[in-house]
Formats: structure tokens, sequence, C-alpha cells
């Protein structure tokens, strides 16, 4: 099947600054990003960055970069830009890959994007992964998502969801493993023309509570299908440790 993958990059960054052009194994952190995207098999891969020292890194290695504007709200309205630059059609997919992912999957990429192509009445797909660490299930920084018997996403939250009344009743009485809990994975698939309406819209009121962006797609009624994936995502960079976590399993590869 035919995708193209998109990588969100800036370069300011409130925890790493300078962030995309870290070294992860000896590669700049947006240089391993993007050889993870071309292994998936997409079509097309394109960096998408408002800042030339980005744009000359990925140049220097050969990938593809489109500039920006520096206005962006987020990454989506980003890639939203580089559709109308490049022209694609509406019902090409587009896969987004965030640019501190240097140890995702490449096999996740295609299993996004063929989720895409297989759910015709969903506007948007991502995936999923099993949690069963208690600290995981109340921490914030977690993303956790509810579905229905058909794998469409019910709603996405910080907060422990779905909420066990009497398992919860005592917490420091809930074990250390918990069941049934699933956390969100940041990988996202679109069809081109729905991020057009998606970037129109103004951030919806439940979006701005959790500060999670893909709320914004449930208020409006529309959905989004979730997978469980196929394996488990690598380590993603926030902090100075995350980037030491993810050169210490590239040194162990």
């Amino acid at each position: 099947m035919n995708f193209k993958v998109v990588i969100p990059a800036r370069y300011a960054s409130s925890r790493l600054p300078g962030k995309p052009l870290l070294e992860v194994a000896g590669k700049p952190m947006i240089q391993q990003v993007h050889i993870r995207a071309m292994e998936s098999g997409a079509e097309q891969v394109v960096v998408a960055t408002d800042d030339s020292r980005i744009a000359d890194c990925v140049r220097a290695f050969g990938g593809e970069v489109c500039m920006t504007d520096s206005h962006h709200r987020s990454g989506t309205d980003r890639i939203a830009e580089v559709i109308r630059h490049y022209g694609w059609q509406p019902d090409d997919i587009v896969a987004n890959l965030q640019g501190d992912e240097p140890a995702m999957p490449s096999a996740l990429l295609l299993q996004v994007a063929e989720d895409m192509a297989t759910h015709a009445d969903a506007v948007m797909t991502t995936l999923s992964a099993r949690l069963s660490n208690k600290e995981q299930l109340f921490d914030p920084n977690v993303v956790k998502l509810v579905t229905d018997a058909k794998g469409y996403a019910l709603y996405f939250s910080r907060a422990p969801i779905p909420w066990d009344r009497d398992q919860f009743a005592v917490r420091n009485e809930i074990p250390a493993e918990v069941t049934g809990y699933y956390r969100h994975i940041g990988l996202y698939a679109y069809r081109a023309g729905f991020l057009e309406r998606f970037v129109a819209w103004e951030p919806a009121p439940l979006e701005v509570v959790e500060s999670l962006e893909q709320l914004r797609v449930l208020w409006h009624g529309e959905r989004i299908h979730v997978s469980e994936a196929a394996v488990m995502p690598g380590q993603g960079v926030d902090t100075q440790h995350d980037l030491e976590l993810v050169n210490q399993q590239f040194n162990q590869a």
C-alpha cells in the first residue's frame, strides 16, 4: 500500500533544547527518526520544520525537508501545511511520526497506515499498548484510552480510565499490577483531506482541559480507530535521561 510519512521537528524544547540534533548512536536524532520512517516502506518521507539548523541537517544526510510556518500550534498544523505544499490528494494516507521518536519500530508506522486503509469510516488511526503497572496508570504523563467493541476510541485521558470503583476505593491497597488498561502510543495516520478540516476547528474544551489534541476529533463526532501495537514501541525522548536510555538501547542492539 502507498502512504506518506511526515516528521514534525522543532528546535525549541523547554526540557531539551535542540533535541532533533542531539546524537543518538552516532547520528543526529532526526536522522534516526528518518531512518525508521524509510524502513516502513513509505513512498515519501518529509521532515517538516521551521528551523534552518534542522533543515540543513536533514539535507546533509539526503532527506527531504519542507520549511513550514513558525507559528503553528502543533505538529498536526505543520503536517497540514506540508499537505498543501505538495498538493497531496484528499484520500492520501499520511502518517505522523514525531521527531523525538528515534526508536519507534518501523512496523508500527506500517501498521497504523494499513489500519487507516482498512477503516473507511475512521478519520484517524492510532495505536495502544497494554498497561499493567500501577504507577503508569496513575501517571498523568501516560495517556490512557478506552475503546468500544470494534476498537473505536471512546475517550483518551491523563486520568486512569476506566475507573474501577471498587478496586480503587482505597488508593494504598491497589495492587502493583493491574489488568484491563491500555496506554496510548502517540503515532497517527490520517487521510490528507481530513487534516484540512481538523486544523480549521478551534481547540475543543475537552482537548484544552486534558491537553490532548486527539480529543478534538471525538468532540466533533468523528471516529478514531485504535489497534493494539504489534510490537512494543521504543523509548521516546523528552528529557536528558530519556536520551541516555535510548542511546543505551541502540548500543545494546
